[in-house]
């Protein structure tokens, strides 16, 4: 009877451990506080542990300074120093990794920080934050610099859209598994076809306030979503340069591109 006992309580056990959640820390680097409150957001909805990629000598000044200095250390082959993250990588499963992308990809304190921590066997979950985009390309950089890592689908969002990042960040972190709740259903994109006029005309003016030219729209598919449509636009820019825009029109609100894929 007791050895019965002690088998039914090391099953028990095995299935208590098996069904743990996995420990989750969210490590960032915010250059205008803008990527911070993406990464407070994902640290409040899911209760974890949360710690700041900082550099030795800050990146200071305006947008035009700490460009100005970053591609001067580009041209030296220089990366900043960082500072020895609060916590340690290796007691967590998940690391939630977030960034502002300069340049295509992210930042350079987080190229820094990248060659020194070690992510094998963790599970990697991208974030970022952009002026137009740079989710994808980012991550393609991630997938050939970090080894050892599983690195999962990621999040970005504009800048000019934060005012957004509660929701979305809750939807995301549903569709990833990382907390219950009800994944809003979304059709797929239909078929590319040519933008009519009235199509065009959502696109100039959801990209009309940008501060570059985006190109011109061609092509585009959609899908309804709650309380409006969503369109993707193939568009063709300077020299033949193809990207695809993602705009957001809803009803009484000024439609607006998400992102920019290139």
């Amino acid at each position: 009877m007791k050895k019965f006992l002690a088998m039914i309580c090391s099953a028990l056990m095995f299935v208590s451990c098996g069904a743990q959640q996995k420990k989750a820390l969210v490590v960032y680097y915010s250059q205008s506080n803008t990527t911070k409150t993406v990464a407070q957001e994902i640290q409040k909805q899911l209760g974890c542990d949360i710690a700041e990629i900082e550099c030795v000598e800050p990146y200071t000044g305006d947008f035009g300074a700490v460009a100005a200095r970053w591609q001067a250390d580009q041209k030296d082959g220089k990366l900043p120093e960082v500072k020895p993250l609060a916590k340690q990588i290796s007691d967590y499963d998940v690391i939630f990794l977030g960034y502002p992308i300069w340049g295509g990809i992210y930042a350079a304190p987080v190229t820094s920080f990248l060659k020194t921590a070690d992510f094998n066997g963790k599970e990697l979950v991208p974030f970022c934050t952009f002026g137009s985009g740079g989710l994808n390309t980012s991550v393609d950089e991630l997938k050939k610099n970090v080894k050892g890592a599983k690195i999962l689908e990621g999040y970005g969002i504009r800048q000019a859209r934060i005012a957004n990042v509660s929701a979305e960040v809750e939807q995301f972190l549903i569709k990833g598994g990382f907390k219950k709740g009800t994944l809003e259903q979304l059709p797929e994109f239909s078929a590319q076809q040519e933008c009519t006029d009235a199509e065009k005309a959502i696109f100039t003016e959801a990209t009309s306030g940008y501060q570059f030219t985006l190109g011109e729209a061609k092509t585009c598919g959609q899908r309804k979503i709650n309380g409006g449509t969503e369109y993707i636009f193939n568009v063709e820019g300077q020299g033949g340069a193809k990207s695809q825009i993602y705009v957001i029109a809803k009803e009484g609100a000024k439609p607006e591109f998400t992102q920019v894929v290139r």
